[in-house]
């Protein structure tokens, strides 16, 4: 068999979904059981500045701290921990004594790439096999990678390690930058690989990668079923049965099996991981993920709405996440201008004076008895001169107006049997007679949770004047129940009482009157 290893990096890159709190039992039982499966090396945390150790996480302080997770009998397997130089002391580190963890890997980022080599060089004159992992191959230039692979010849590590930290690595990029490596590191030091499931190309990379004949030795990292940071990793089962199928390996399968049934399974059951679309698009653009996941907790914007916004991020913003400049690349995106001063004259005849019924799409509104109650509440004599519905339109009851700000919603309707109000960040695909627009940024305000439709829809009301709002099914979230009478609606699962809290207090202050006329939890703030 080729000099080639498999690394697993689940307790480490998989802690970035349950928060490296694995247990202690727990996590020492999927080391013995990776060890006995036969994998080369496996990494079991982070080295990272934190308070008091907590034996049931794996990032901890000092070399000790991890050292207690390690079995008894080592096999034949090298046991790794990771530290990043922008946040790990290294006077922590101890000096190798020859037991325990071997090998340490440390990652740095561009921006502090050189500060890297000399954190490099600290932890190698420690004694342990040292992996230089820089963050983000795909960011630099071929002349960069080629200083990178200078700086490391002159070190020496035990291992270079090509890191597609965003999953936006491509065959022809996976040969250019393996060409690259081989052709210009020194022989004696081992090239490893590193890849993200953005594009579900890893275990295709990774078969290319193994195929190849390089002049030294290799490592292929991967975690137990692909956990890691969303959206995944390239899973070890897969590439270790495709090692002992193509090269000779004998990785035990079944040990690799058990670990999934009882440790990882169960966590995949509550945070799901692997291929989704905005993570697809976050790699098409080489992006740091927290963009994706940023828009995608707005939780108003279609793919394409979040494809256009990725698109438009500067160079310089790329490979760092940059809350205050997403929000603002958001409210343009959202705040394209209109002239909506006809509409709001409109507006403001239809609302001006009136009580007005408005309907959101929660769960309370697929119960029977409710769509009664809130059905006979329509007509002047009874409660309400006009009906609105936000973001849906009732099968129930045909409102008077129907009010959009989400196209994720707007895309699931056909005919409108009713006049709709649209903000401009939407591209109606409604007739222009029958729809009216008006400005996002006049309706949405400051609310930290992004566009929801119930506020904007207030803040219109009270902006055309309207007298007293009677609000049915604004549910708000809670754990186990649904939250969308339209079982096809995504729940925003996450949102709980701080979400609730910023609701209630955005309904107090949106400058109308509002009585809620079905229960909800932004009521009871």
């Amino acid at each position: 068999m080729p000099d080639i290893k498999l690394l697993d990096c689940t307790l480490r890159d998989g802690g970035y979904v349950n928060d490296w709190r694995w247990g202690f039992a727990p996590a020492r039982q999927i080391i013995r059981t990776l060890t006995r499966a036969g994998a080369d090396i496996v990494e079991v945390g982070f080295l990272r500045n934190v308070g008091e150790y907590d034996p049931d996480v794996t990032v901890c302080n000092t070399i000790e701290e991890l050292n207690r997770l390690l079995p008894d009998d080592t096999r034949q397997t090298m046991y790794s921990g990771m530290a990043m130089r922008s946040n790990y002391d290294i006077a922590k580190l101890s000096a190798y004594d020859g037991h325990g963890i071997e090998m340490i890997r440390i990652t740095a980022h561009d921006y502090d790439i050189r500060e890297g080599m000399d954190f490099a060089r600290e932890v190698k004159a420690r004694g342990y096999k040292l992996s230089i992992n820089p963050i983000n191959i795909m960011g630099y230039a071929d002349k960069d990678i080629l200083w990178i692979l200078d700086q490391v010849n002159a070190i020496q590590p035990y291992q270079f390690s090509i890191v597609d930290t965003f999953g936006s690595m491509r065959r022809h990029d996976l040969e250019r930058i393996v060409s690259l490596v081989d052709h210009n590191l020194d022989p004696s030091i081992r090239v490893g690989l590193h890849l993200h499931e953005n594009m579900a190309l890893s275990f295709c990379l990774a078969q290319e990668f193994l195929d190849k004949r390089l002049r030294r030795g290799t490592t292929v990292d991967a975690s137990l079923m692909g956990m890691g940071r969303i959206p995944g990793n390239l899973p070890i089962e897969l590439v270790a049965d495709y090692m002992n199928d193509t090269l000779g390996a004998h990785y035990d399968i079944d040990e690799l099996m058990d670990a999934i049934q009882d440790h990882i399974a169960p966590i995949k059951g509550e945070t799901q991981w692997g291929y989704t679309p905005a993570y697809f698009l976050s790699a098409r653009y080489n992006l740091h993920r927290n963009y994706a996941e940023h828009y995608l907790a707005k939780g108003d914007l279609t793919n394409r709405d979040i494809n256009h916004i990725l698109a438009g991020i500067d160079d310089g913003k790329k490979t760092v996440f940059d809350k205050t400049y997403a929000d603002r690349l958001y409210a343009e995106y959202q705040g394209r201008r209109v002239d909506d001063a006809a509409a709001l004259n409109a507006l403001k005849t239809a609302f001006g004076g009136k009580r007005v019924l408005v309907l959101a799409p929660g769960a309370t509104l697929a119960d029977p008895a409710a769509q009664e109650r809130v059905a006979a509440l329509r007509g002047a004599e009874n409660g309400a001169d006009v009906a609105v519905s936000a973001n849906f339109v009732p099968e129930f009851l045909t409102p008077d107006y129907a009010f959009f700000t989400n196209s994720k919603r707007l895309d699931k309707m056909g005919a409108f049997p009713c006049p709709a109000i649209l903000t401009s960040n939407l591209r109606p695909q409604v007739q222009p007679g029958q729809c009216c627009v008006v400005g996002y940024d006049r309706v949405a305000g400051a609310f930290a949770q992004g566009g929801n439709s119930v506020v904007m829809l207030l803040r219109l009301l009270a902006l055309c004047g309207a007298k007293a709002v009677l609000l049915a099914g604004a549910d708000g979230y809670a754990p186990g129940k649904p939250a969308y009478a339209d079982a096809s609606l995504h729940a925003h699962t996450g949102r709980g009482a701080a979400f609730h809290t910023a609701m209630a207090e955005a309904i107090r202050a949106c400058g109308v009157p509002v009585t809620f006329v079905t229960p909800s939890e932004y009521e009871r703030v």
